[in-house]
């Protein structure tokens, strides 16, 4: 008897889609290709037990195909357990568009966009992610009435991402609750890495709150306008993980907690913004758990965005999103005490709680 041992790039040569370890039983996964717009993009749509998926839509310049698709199935599958674990009848989705959306995103290649979501029935809601703004989402709007985050002006919740900084920052300092005894941030030293309109709400909130900050980011005149504007910091090390910190708060892209970077770092609370900030979820989240690090999981604490523009679906107000964003606190210190009751990590935690809601419906 043979036994034939596949690596992992020969695996995807055989299962490019079902051989991918972040599939994890998507429902569908849609290519869309349009040649005259040059439109290339990924939908997933993970789970949608609860209601419809719905999913901000990513425009990057990824390094291959590989990466996009790897992409689209880990976010996806995010905003199905930010969806059950915050209690919104909703199942979770994604979308990424190949590209720089700097210099090949027009107003063609997002209207050919919004086609493909709307050719899904409804099965699939988009929203801004990553690349996006209201704008881009107006426009998709015009084609399809399957798209959340547009502008106030024309009936929506608007920009999802103040609302989405004040859930991270309600995580945060639910952690610092846990961790230090306290969740006054005064004194604590945070480090958020990424600055875009998250980021930068975060430490709005962070400044109010006399925190001491300190700013990473790959856009230099980015890092210069915000400490300007908040009289905050900017590192100017080469390796910030390995810096002495309270807080850490991951802000940009995700896998910023990995093999290389987990056993350098020295904060005792990480709560950011980013979607799948461990690169490995069981292995890290027990890592972490082993150095006393405590996680506030990322897919409860950014779940603001999805709480806004859920209010387009369900017509509630400003103040219910307040509401229900404010409720983050709460259920962060809830998982983060079952996980040191049960003995889990705190990813697990999170997951089995919603994972339960949506075993519930089944």
């Amino acid at each position: 008897m043979v036994t034939e041992v596949i690596n992992a790039n020969e695996l995807h040569k055989i299962a490019p889609v079902f051989g991918q370890h972040s599939f994890d039983n998507h429902e569908q996964v849609v290519f869309c290709n349009d040649k005259d717009t040059g439109l290339k993009a990924i939908i997933g749509i993970h789970n949608t037990t609860l209601g419809p998926a719905l999913g901000g839509t990513r425009m990057w310049q990824y390094k291959n195909e590989w990466e996009a698709l790897n992409d689209v199935l880990r976010l996806s599958r995010g905003m199905t357990y930010k969806a059950a674990i915050t209690g919104l009848n909703l199942g979770g989705g994604k979308a990424v568009i190949i590209g720089d959306a700097k210099t090949q995103k027009t107003p063609e290649l997002m209207l050919r966009f919004g086609e493909f979501v709307h050719s899904l029935g409804g099965k699939y809601i988009t929203a801004e992610d990553v690349g996006m703004v209201t704008e881009d989402m107006d426009l998709v709007r015009t084609v399809t009435p399957y798209v959340t985050g547009i502008s106030e002006e024309k009936g929506g919740a608007g920009n999802p991402s103040p609302i989405t900084a004040y859930g991270v920052f309600m995580g945060m300092k639910a952690a610092a609750k846990f961790a230090y005894g306290t969740d006054i941030l005064e004194g604590k030293t945070v480090y958020v890495q990424g600055i875009g309109n998250v980021g930068e709400a975060l430490v709005e909130h962070l400044t109010n709150e006399g925190a001491t900050i300190f700013i990473s980011d790959i856009n230099k005149d980015r890092l210069e306008e915000i400490r300007d504007k908040y009289s905050v910091s900017i590192y100017e090390g080469t390796n910030l993980y390995a810096e002495k910190m309270d807080i850490y708060a991951p802000c940009a892209l995700g896998a910023t907690i990995n093999d290389t970077t987990i056993n350098q770092l020295k904060a005792k609370v990480i709560a950011g913004a980013a979607n799948n900030q461990l690169a490995d979820e069981l292995k890290h989240g027990q890592l972490l758990k082993e150095k006393g690090i405590v996680y506030a999981p990322d897919f409860l604490i950014n779940a603001g965005g999805i709480i806004n523009v859920y209010a387009e679906l369900e017509n509630y107000d400003r103040a219910e999103i307040m509401r229900k964003t404010e409720n983050i606190y709460d259920t962060t210190l809830k998982i983060l005490q079952n996980a040191q009751n049960s003995n889990l990590t705190t990813y697990q935690a999170a997951y089995n709680m919603a994972q339960a809601r949506i075993d519930a419906k089944k």
